[in-house]
């Protein structure tokens, strides 16, 4: 089934701070700062969520607005589903200002510090996920009759979405507020989809590099951009590079095909063997493979399968086709390391095409998740030209699925 876009990315529009006039008032800000936490200290283990969404913040303090803002940390029952509360010290270091913590939602306490701030001030309620209703998921008209947004909304004048990590979702506290309020993108949101609608839209010719552990996030991604004349080449490692070449009729190895099918891609090697023989030409796999043998790094070429030994990155050879390819290209985007990068040994495919893209002319896109890890370590970040910080969304994004908050976000209108 081919996928369809829930808006035209060409010529995007959408209401962003610019237009917006926030000096005396209340502001709403939807933001995405679910961090890793250390489940024994409760420490926030990277903030890096946190210091992308302080500039919208800022702006809008510094704007004279008083900015109320809305976040979710983990999911009931997980380890990591704590309060905000370290989230704020965090928000305060990368802003510079403080940025006051309180432990409710829309209860009386929450009421009465919103009611009693004044212009420039900045609070950071909590976790909105303590409220049982932002489990629900639905349409923003239906979402502006919870009591979470009722509540607020009529503490407040305007909404910013700042969220971009999140905007494939549709629980209350994302589309709700955009039923009943003006609502604008924060800057963060803006440059995450100016950034990614370049990858939709892009100057030619344009390259794919997918790889990573979610086969059928990606095997969604190579139908969308072919279906739609997006992408001219797509070059795969990882385990969907593993599973594209099994598709074609490549023996791995038991163990390494085994994998493959405990993980329950079975119908995806069957969906992979459907898109080579539609686009075989323009989907590139490893023509040699690194596997662990004892820990150490070892080359084979793919006459030297099955092996019984692990698979580990993409061979030199693959490195080589790889790099030529994105060194004629005017616009790449990855998403997924091309090896275990973690492991010393098996990071060098991963690497060294972050590496080419980074010196190449091309605007480069780096589609969030462990590839944005893999690209701090390669020390490539300051040389890419844009960093996605949404893993789930960008991936939604780059698949044509529909994502609530970005058509809501094209959909509204503003007086």
């Amino acid at each position: 089934m081919t996928p369809v876009l829930a808006y035209e990315v060409e010529g995007l529009e959408f209401p962003t701070l610019d237009k917006a006039e926030v000096k005396g008032k209340t502001v709403l800000v939807r933001v995405d700062i679910n961090s890793p936490i250390d489940p024994k200290t409760g420490e926030i283990l990277d903030d890096t969520r946190i210091r992308m969404c302080a500039p919208t913040i800022k702006e809008l303090a510094e704007k004279g607005a008083k900015v109320v803002v809305l976040a979710h940390q983990g999911r009931p029952g997980d380890e990591d589903f704590t309060t905000l509360e370290e989230h704020s010290k965090k928000l305060s270091a990368a802003i510079g200002l403080n940025v006051k913590y309180v432990q409710d939602i829309f209860g009386p306490t929450a009421k009465s510090a919103i009611q009693k701030m004044q212009p420039g001030e900045m609070l950071l309620l909590e976790n909105v996920r303590f409220c049982a209703e932002e489990t629900l998921k639905g349409p923003s008209e239906k979402m502006a009759k919870t009591h979470l947004v009722r509540r607020l909304a009529e503490l407040a004048d305007i909404y910013v979405n700042d969220a971009f990590g999140a905007a494939h979702r549709s629980q209350p506290s994302l589309v709700g507020f955009g039923a009943v309020l003006p609502t604008f993108a924060g800057r963060l949101m803006e440059r995450e989809l100016k950034g990614l609608g370049r990858a939709l839209t892009p100057e030619r010719p344009s390259v794919y590099v997918l790889g990573g552990a979610k086969v059928d996030d990606s095997l969604t991604i190579i139908e969308n951009v072919f279906a739609k004349g997006i992408a001219d080449f797509v070059l795969t490692g990882g385990l969907v590079g593993h599973a594209l070449l099994a598709a074609s009729g490549k023996d791995l190895g038991k163990p390494n095909l085994q994998l493959l099918l405990d993980k329950g891609f079975g119908e995806e090697i069957e969906r992979a063997k459907r898109l080579l023989s539609q686009h075989g030409n323009k989907i590139k796999t490893p023509l040699d493979l690194i596997v662990d043998e004892s820990g150490k790094p070892k080359e084979l070429g793919l006459d030297q399968l099955p092996t019984e030994l692990p698979l580990g990155d993409i061979g030199s050879k693959t490195v080589e086709e790889y790099s030529k390819v994105i060194s004629g290209a005017k616009t790449v985007v990855i998403n997924g390391p091309l090896g275990i990068f973690e492991k010393q040994g098996f990071e060098q495919g991963t690497f060294k095409v972050l590496e080419v893209m980074a010196n190449s002319q091309a605007f480069t896109i780096i589609g969030g998740g462990h590839v944005v890890a893999a690209a701090h370590d390669a020390g490539v970040t300051d040389r890419i030209k844009h960093i996605s910080t949404g893993g789930g969304a960008c991936i939604s994004f780059l698949s044509g699925e529909t994502m609530p908050v970005v058509e809501l976000l094209t959909k509204k209108t503003q007086s």
